[in-house]
């Protein structure tokens, strides 16, 4: 049986187990075949799951939706963020010269890049919207290079599954799996609107993932840590939020 007609065979058996026998079957079902989100196990873990493997099997590759640069916000909001630490200032005040991007963990090479490497790389330009879960929205083009290409470029080893990305910001950290940090749209943004990216918007450096809600993509993304087990990283599995209130995929 081709990869194709076994992922159609595995999505209709969710569907209609989603359908016949509700959410907890087809998040069984789903469990089965490996399709089961790291936080899978609290209040809405059946739909989440129902959710997340259903994105994985039929739209592991589609991209989010780009605009045109006619449709960009006129006046982006930038949510308010906590007091950054005094070491920003300073870095700030250097004109991030002295920036560094950690990336360590399950690579061959671990390495510290500054934003002039980065800048170096390959860059990747896109229009998308910034959903957040408190209700806004805006559209801006940002400018940046693949999380594809800095993996690459460390040597990602077999087995890893997961992208944990920390911000200066204490305590404030997310997680993706392979699929969307590997995905061509999931940059590490220097740019924003055709300039520097602001600092009320996550800059020097944040990372779009422009295929799920807005606190995915984390601002001031200072390290990273490739690995195969989110539990070490502690409660809410990520999130940016110490209390785990919020879904750990948030596909939209």
């Amino acid at each position: 049986m081709s990869d194709i007609s076994r992922r159609k065979l595995i999505t209709r058996g969710i569907a209609a187990a989603a359908a016949v026998a509700g959410l907890d079957v087809a998040a069984g079902l789903a469990s089965r075949f490996g399709f089961v989100p790291p936080d899978a196990g609290n209040l809405f873990s059946a739909g989440a799951t129902l959710s997340y493997a259903t994105q994985r099997l039929l739209a592991r590759r589609t991209p989010a939706r780009e605009y045109s640069r006619d449709q960009i916000s006129k006046k982006p909001f930038a949510n308010a963020v906590d007091p950054l630490p005094k070491e920003f200032a300073a870095l700030q005040a250097g004109g991030f010269a002295d920036w560094r991007l950690v990336v360590e963990g399950m690579v061959a090479h671990p390495r510290a890049f500054s934003l002039a490497e980065l800048k170096d790389g390959p860059k990747s330009s896109q229009i998308t919207m910034v959903a957040c879960e408190e209700g806004w929205d805006y559209i801006a083009e940002w400018s940046g290079v693949p999380l594809a290409h800095v993996l690459d470029a460390v040597g990602t080893r077999p087995g890893a599954r997961y992208v944990v990305y920390q911000s200066i910001q204490p305590d404030w950290y997310e997680s993706i799996d392979m699929d969307d940090a590997t995905h061509p749209q999931t940059i590490l943004a220097y740019g924003m609107n055709g300039g520097e990216l602001p600092v009320p918007f996550g800059g020097p450096l944040r990372l779009r993932v422009p295929r799920q809600l807005g606190y995915k993509s984390v601002k001031y993304v200072t390290k990273m840590t490739v690995t195969d087990n989110l539990k070490p990283f502690g409660k809410g599995l990520g999130g940016g939020d110490p209390d785990g209130g919020y879904a750990w995929y948030a596909g939209i």
